[in-house]
């Protein structure tokens, strides 16, 4: 019992420290490359863009060496370690193929980090115990990622948005120490993978075929390429559009939008957390697909900052709820297959070219069209996503009674779907 709490103390700290690793410099990165080295924005789509794609070809590797590894805490500490050095050598090497360069080894690193997390903690608390895990975990990544935020903002406005470099940096060496802390004989590697409990009916892991064969996880694949072909570019032209208005507190008033959205996603991940096992994993998915349309078309109202800062309120309901909601999902399709971090790292991987390509659009329509057309276009996406999450996607969780294509829990949903 005493290294169950020390495990979930330490996996507290870990989430609440690597909120702001595991998500990389992101739009403050697209200030810093606009306002301080003048970039335009197709340019700096395009940075972004090869930085994901690089996170790509890593994602599904990585889940793969999740799955297979019982030296996770090493894995996750040599990536946050990895993200820290290429914070720090940014601003020294600020043109453009050393900026794609630093930031695409940084996202390949990072990539290890979510399945990573959410292995570490399927084997410390088990199936039944994960979903409530899960949404601790983003409550402490939300908190994470707002208070570094704050101090971002704070500090930017004193000192220029280089700090942001260095405050990267620092949280990585304190995830590093967190991670280090979970005790290695917590962890069960084999409930880590998705496969049950010792004593439950445990198979050898499925092969990797299973992964094409799951009709609802393909599904799911392609409703969150939607959600991030229409969301990832969303922060950016916020965060754009202000310090367009004024460089010397753009950095600053992107950190108020980021905590502002961070705040309300504590909530959300506490809901997803105490009540997503009893009212179903499909409708809070869809909620998050739903809110992207209205928060694109409220972008396009007024360019006041207090207006754009409110609005992005709406980005803490959808993506609180996605980041809490999505290894849950993942993990119910995967019971019992062995394969619960790699189908993690294809979906993500999924979720990656969404995102890469999503800054790249985003960047072309501001050029050819300016910055409403660009929300427009973003929040029509999600909507397609929505329609196709509704009419397509089963329910896996809720109630056992109401629950669609459960095939049970010992040789996993995806094996029984293919087999139909």
């Amino acid at each position: 019992m005493r290294i169950a709490i020390r495990a979930g103390r330490a996996l507290d700290a870990a989430n609440f420290f690597l909120a702001d690793v595991r998500d990389g410099l992101g739009p403050y990165l697209a200030i810093y490359l606009l306002t301080e080295q003048r970039w335009d924005e197709a340019r700096i789509g395009m940075v972004m863009s090869i930085a994901t794609i690089a996170g790509i070809l890593a994602q599904t590797p990585a889940g793969a060496l999740v799955d297979a590894t019982r030296a996770k805490r090493v894995v996750m500490a040599a990536a946050a370690l990895f993200i820290a050095v290429a914070s720090l050598l940014l601003p020294l090497f600020p043109s453009f193929w050393p900026v794609a360069v630093s930031q695409g080894l940084a996202h390949a690193a990072g990539v290890v980090l979510p399945p990573a997390i959410a292995a570490i903690s399927l084997g410390t608390v088990g199936h039944r115990r994960f979903t409530a895990r899960i949404g601790r975990n983003e409550t402490f990544n939300h908190a994470g990622n707002a208070t570094a935020a704050t101090i971002a903002g704070i500090a930017a406005y004193q000192f220029g948005p280089e700090v942001v470099f260095y405050l990267l940096a620092a949280m990585s060496v304190a995830s590093i120490a967190s991670i280090l802390a979970i005790p290695e004989q917590a962890i069960d590697h084999e409930l880590a993978r998705g496969l049950d409990e010792a004593g439950q009916g445990r198979e050898r892991p499925s092969g990797l075929g299973v992964l094409l064969t799951c009709r609802p996880l393909l599904i799911f694949a392609l409703c969150v390429t939607l959600f991030h072909l229409s969301n990832a570019a969303m922060l950016p032209l916020v965060g754009q559009k202000l310090a367009l208005q004024d460089k010397n507190i753009g950095t600053s008033l992107m950190s108020a939008c980021i905590t502002a959205a961070q705040i309300v996603m504590v909530p959300m991940a506490m809901l997803v957390g105490a009540k997503a096992d009893r009212w179903g994993y499909k409708r809070f998915f869809l909620l998050a697909l739903l809110i992207l349309p209205v928060r694109g078309a409220l972008y396009t109202l007024s360019d006041d900052r207090a207006w754009l800062v409110g609005v992005q309120l709406l980005d803490g309901i959808g993506a609180g709820i996605f980041g809490a909601i999505f290894p849950v999902i993942v993990a119910d399709l995967m019971r019992n297959t062995g394969r619960f971090n790699v189908a993690q790292g294809a979906i993500i991987t999924a979720q990656g070219i969404g995102a890469a390509l999503s800054t790249t659009l985003a960047g072309v329509v501001v050029v050819k069209a300016g910055y409403s057309a660009a929300f427009l276009t973003l929040g029509a996406v999600a909507a397609v996503g929505g329609i196709v999450c509704a009419l397509a996607l089963p329910e896996t969780g809720g109630p056992p009674g109401k629950r669609n294509g459960r095939r049970g829990q010992t040789a996993g949903l995806a094996s029984g779907i293919a087999a139909e």
